[in-house]
């Protein structure tokens, strides 16, 4: 079986991710297909299934020992297929395979097992390990539960990256302010304090932190953070002055910043309203984090890849970040030094998917080239 026949089997299989659409059979078929697939070139297969019907397969080919150690990341699961004619019936057309994760991300999966399935035979002292994990596109539950167990000297996250080095990618932190006010029927404004109102001298403030923000220096690969409202509710009925005013927000985060920069930034907003008004009444909630990521261009694992990379493409490539979270950080916060690189396609969360299978194949040789150096 090659590649391409291994990835048609992938996407034939429906792992959609039931957090995100309900119903979605999630990642159990996948899974077992997987491990089949795995028993059978010889490598040694682990099961974790940390949250009931939500699996992740973990495959090693064991090295002889005394030698580096090195793990390939793909998540299984995919969205939704709002859209889509026939997802699960992979297309080909050309050097493009068509369906529904094709591109996001079992083809980077399938170059990734390859690859690992050759390792086997090589001879290495170091352990190569394909960990295909579940719910990244939902909680990252699967790569969570994979660094509680499992650790690497390097790892690669094998997503989508045209073939071009993601060394780092911005973070996330959410938080809630509820403005308190006081109830009182619309025509005794004696009476009322308007938590709506309240909230509104916070949104401008918001605005020009953002504005601050993004005219700060910026990082070499990520430019600045940011911070925007995303949701907000307040009051009961239009005859009533409202109680309370609710604001979820957002702050994207660059390398150096995490939830206690927001903290603090919200707190010097919120005080300083405070001082102006003594009406002004408030809660602060940190809510859910997911740090931002970065590797030293000068890491051995990255350099190794890059110049393989180079000889087989014809071409060096580029050292970039990306706005989005992934699980590179979930590696690297466990302190295995992790960057992305996969293959090249289009149409990630979207009705017509696809994958360049040049580009899945180059990727499985430049693994495979990598994983020799590294574990040798």
């Amino acid at each position: 079986m090659n590649a391409t026949e291994l990835l048609g089997g992938l996407v034939s299989i429906n792992s959609v991710n039931p957090d995100l659409v309900p119903g979605g059979p999630g990642e159990g078929e996948i899974a077992g297909f997987i491990a089949d697939w795995c028993e059978e070139q010889g490598l040694e297969v682990h099961r974790l299934e940390g949250t009931p019907n939500r699996p992740s397969v973990v495959a090693i080919a064991r090295g002889t020992g005394g030698g580096r150690s090195l793990m390939f990341n793909g998540h299984t699961d995919t969205v939704g297929v709002a859209g889509m004619s026939d997802p699960f019936t992979p297309r080909l057309e050309g050097a493009r395979m068509y369906g529904r994760g094709a591109y996001d991300m079992k083809g980077g999966v399938a170059a990734m097992l390859m690859a690992v399935a050759q390792a086997k035979k090589l001879g290495l002292r170091g352990d190569v390990i394909a960990a295909c994990v579940a719910d990244e596109e939902y909680a990252s539950l699967g790569s969570f539960e994979l660094v509680r167990h499992f650790r690497a000297d390097a790892a690669i996250i094998t997503e989508p990256s045209a073939l071009e080095i993601v060394a780092a990618h911005k973070g996330f932190v959410w938080a809630e302010i509820e403005v308190r006010g006081k109830a009182a029927h619309g025509s005794r404004p004696e009476l009322g304090i308007d938590a709506i109102a309240k909230m509104g001298p916070l949104l401008l403030e918001l605005e020009k932190l953002d504005g601050r923000l993004r005219a700060s220096s910026p990082h070499p690969l990520l430019n600045t953070g940011s911070v925007h409202a995303s949701l907000i509710t307040g009051g009961q009925e239009l005859s009533s002055y409202p109680a309370s005013c609710r604001l979820w927000l957002e702050r994207r985060t660059v390398p150096g910043e995490s939830s206690r920069t927001l903290e603090a930034e919200l707190r010097e907003l919120l005080e300083g309203i405070g001082a102006k008004d003594p009406q002004f009444s408030y809660t602060l909630t940190m809510g859910l984090e997911r740090p931002p990521h970065e590797i030293s261009p000068e890491a051995p694992i990255l350099r190794t890849l890059r110049r393989h990379a180079a000889k087989i493409t014809g071409r060096e490539p580029r050292i970039v970040g990306e706005p989005f979270w992934t699980d590179c950080a979930v590696l690297s916060t466990a302190g295995i030094p992790t960057f992305m690189f996969g293959p090249d396609g289009a149409g990630a969360h979207a009705a017509e998917e696809w994958v360049d299978l040049n580009s899945v194949e180059q990727c499985g040789g430049i693994y495979l080239e990598t994983l020799k150096e590294f574990c040798a």
